[in-house]
C-alpha cells in the first residue's frame, strides 16, 4: 500500500502526521443516547440564516450532458454535445452525466457496500486510520482534524484506486466492487476529456497526453452525513473547490450537495441514475481561467443519513501542471497560472483545512 503514498512524497516535503485518532467519529456521536444538540466545535454558522449562506433551487436548470451523444458517431450530435459541454463548464462547472454507461445495479451496491463499511465495529475501524495525510488507506472525521478548530459533521473512508489500486480487506464485497466501478468512472471521464480538448480547440487526444492520463490519480472518496440534531448551524462540508480535473459523485437518494452558481448556493435535485459531475482546479488551470472550478457544499439534515460517493479524477502525480502550451502561445494570451506539480498541489491541500480555493489561489498569477 505504500506505493503510491511514497509517490506522492517524492521530491515533496514530509507529509504531516494524520490528525489524532482518538477524536470520536461523527457517526458514534451521532448516536450518543439524548443527542439533542451538537458540541460547540461542529458548529459552522453561529447566525444562520444569512443571506450569504441560504441555498434555493436555481431558476436556471442545472445542465445535463447525454454521455452517449458526446461520443455518438453522428457528427451534428456530438458536435452539440461538446458545445452543450463546453457550456456548461463555463457557465455552471457543473453538470449532470445521463446515459454514462454504468449499471445501475453496480452504483447501488456500491452505496449499499459504502454503508457496511461505515457499519462496521467501531473497534475495527481505527486499523484503518493512517499515519498521515497522504496514505493510500485513509478512514477519520472531518477534513483534517488536526487543522481545523470546527469540525465537519462527517466520516469519510479515502482510497487511491489508480495508478496502484488500494482497498481495505473489509468488507470483502467493497473490494469485489471497487475494480469495475474504478474503471467504469475513468471511462467516463476518459469520454469527457476528449470532448473538453476538443472545446478548447486542441486534438481530441492533446489534453490526456498533456496530462499523463494514463496514469491518472483517482482517488475513492466515501462519505457519511449523520442524521444532525442541529441542520441549521452544522456542515458537512464547508465551501471549497475539488483538486483535479473532474469529481463525479453519486448519492443514496438524500440530497445535500449544493454548488455556488452567480453568487448564489443552489440546491442539487439528482436525476435518477445520473452522475454528478464538478470541475476542478486543474482543469481550472489547464483551460487557462476558461473553465473555473466550482465552489461546492455539503448540508445535513435532521431525518435521514446521507452516503455520497466521489471519485476524484486528475493528472498523473508527477505531472506538472500549467496552462496548454497552446492556449498560451496565441497573441495576446499569456499564462495565468504558475505550474505546479500535481502530487504536490494535492499535498498542499491535504495538509491544511479547507478553505474556498485558497490552494488555487497560490498558483494564480495575481494580474490574472
Amino acid at each position: 500500500m505504500a506505493a503510491t503514498a511514497s509517490l506522492l512524497r517524492q521530491n515533496s516535503a514530509a507529509a504531516p502526521p494524520s490528525p489524532p485518532s482518538n477524536i470520536t467519529s461523527v457517526k458514534k456521536l451521532s448516536e450518543s443516547p439524548n443527542l439533542n444538540s451538537i458540541p460547540s466545535n461542529y458548529a459552522y454558522y453561529t447566525n444562520y440564516p444569512t443571506e450569504t449562506n441560504i441555498a434555493s433551487n436555481s431558476d436556471d436548470s442545472i445542465p445535463t450532458i447525454d454521455l452517449s451523444l458526446l461520443t455518438s458517431d453522428n457528427p451534428d450530435q456530438r458536435s452539440k454535445a461538446i458545445q452543450d459541454l463546453d457550456k456548461a463548464c463555463q457557465e455552471w462547472g457543473f453538470f449532470m452525466v445521463v446515459n454514462h454507461g454504468i449499471p445501475e445495479t453496480l452504483m447501488k451496491a456500491m452505496l449499499d457496500v459504502t454503508n457496511e463499511f461505515f457499519n462496521l465495529p467501531e473497534e475495527e475501524k481505527p486499523e484503518f486510520q493512517p499515519k498521515n495525510v497522504v496514505d493510500p488507506v485513509r478512514y477519520g472525521t472531518s477534513f483534517n482534524t488536526a487543522k481545523e478548530k470546527i469540525f465537519c459533521w462527517r466520516d469519510f473512508l479515502k482510497l487511491f484506486v489508480h495508478p496502484q489500486f488500494h482497498c481495505p480487506d473489509k468488507p470483502e464485497s467493497l473490494r469485489e466492487l471497487l475494480p469495475e466501478y474504478c474503471e467504469r468512472t475513468r471511462e467516463v471521464v476518459r469520454k469527457l476529456v476528449k470532448g473538453i480538448s476538443e472545446s478548447l480547440g486542441l486534438e481530441e487526444s492533446e489534453m490526456g497526453k498533456a496530462l499523463d492520463l494514463g496514469s491518472t490519480l483517482q482517488i475513492f472518496i466515501a462519505n457519511l452525513y449523520p442524521r444532525c440534531p442541529n441542520p441549521d448551524v452544522a456542515l458537512g462540508m464547508p465551501p471549497h473547490s475539488d483538486h483535479g480535473l473532474f469529481t463525479l459523485l453519486i448519492e443514496n437518494g438524500v440530497g445535500g450537495l449544493q454548488i455556488q452558481h452567480k453568487g448564489r448556493w443552489v440546491n442539487v435535485n439528482a436525476l435518477p441514475n445520473s452522475i454528478l459531475v464538478n470541475t476542478g482546479d486543474h482543469l481550472e488551470i489547464f483551460s487557462n481561467g476558461k473553465y473555473k472550478s466550482v465552489m461546492h457544499r455539503a448540508v445535513v439534515n435532521n431525518k435521514k443519513t446521507r452516503i455520497s460517493i466521489a471519485m476524484a479524477n486528475g493528472p498523473s502525480p508527477d505531472t506538472v501542471v500549467s496552462p496548454a502550451s497552446q492556449l498560451v502561445q496565441t497573441k495576446g494570451s499569456v499564462a495565468s497560472y504558475v505550474p505546479m506539480k500535481y502530487k504536490d498541489y494535492l499535498l498542499s491541500q491535504q495538509s491544511n483545512q479547507l478553505n474556498g480555493k485558497s490552494i488555487l489561489k497560490q498558483v494564480q498569477i495575481q494580474d490574472y
